[in-house]
Formats: C-alpha cells, structure tokens, sequence
C-alpha cells in the first residue's frame, strides 16, 4: 500500500505575484481584490482537496485478511483525516481573512498597525503580524513554551 497522505497547502504556489502601480495607495481596492481572489483560488484548491480524500477513502477502503494491510490502511486514513482537520482550520483562517478584506481591515499588523507588506502578504495571505511583531511572538513562545 502506498502512502498517498498529502501534506497541507500551506501557501499557494500558483498565482501572479501584485504589480504595485506608482503613486498606488497600500491596500488600494485593487490591491485588495487581488488578495481576495488569492485567498478564494487557495479555498478552491484546499476544498478539492477534501474531495479527492473523501472519494479516496470510499474508492480505497477495504476490509483487509490480514492485519498489517489493515493496519497501513487505518494509519494512512488517519493521516489523511488529520491533513484534512489541518486544512478545514485553514478555510476557516481563509475566510475570517476575506472578512477582514471586505472590512477594509486587511494588510495591517494587529499589534503595531504598520503595514504588513505585499510579498509578506503574497507568501502568508492570512498574516495578522508584521514581520517584526511575528519574530518577537516566536522569540517569546520558544522562551515561554506557550
């Protein structure tokens, strides 16, 4: 049996990077529906994602003779199902960020309120931190252990 688990899209990979106009105002409606789009075409390819897994889990699933196939076949279930849980807690991320666009609360930092930055924002479309105010998080999680 072949381990066909994939990992979660952490970022999207596929997309054309934003063209800043001169004189553009940071988070300009241009600038947001290109963020908005982003993160629908991510939600798209996350939510086909879940259904290659369920129809791979109907298709696929088989009531082994022996206990090792079946046991390979419950682990990499299991794994799909927990690559999936990751990736619904992603939607959920992805929506709360449209919201914020729809908003016009989107591209700030929510504990300095400095701009995010466009390239940051590309990589990580539903950063809250700045990249200053994210270092310093991980500086204290790795210190506190929360």
């Amino acid at each position: 049996m072949a381990n066909t688990a994939a990992q979660p899209r952490e970022r999207i990979t596929n997309f054309t990077p934003y063209e800043i106009k001169k004189g553009e105002e940071y988070m300009s409606p241009e600038m947001l529906e290109h963020f908005k789009q982003l993160l629908l075409q991510w939600k798209q390819e996350l939510m086909e994602e879940v259904d290659r897994t369920m129809h791979h889990m109907q298709e696929d699933a088989a009531n082994y003779a022996d206990p090792s196939d079946r046991a390979t076949q419950e682990e990499e279930f299991s794994l799909e199902l927990r690559t999936r849980d990751r990736e619904r807690k992603l939607i959920k991320k992805i929506d709360q960020t449209i919201d914020r666009i729809d908003k016009d609360d989107y591209g700030f930092c929510d504990q300095c309120g400095v701009e995010i930055g466009i390239r940051r924002l590309e990589a990580r479309p539903t950063a809250t931190l700045c990249i200053d105010c994210k270092t310093l998080a991980e500086i204290r999680e790795r210190q506190t252990g929360i």
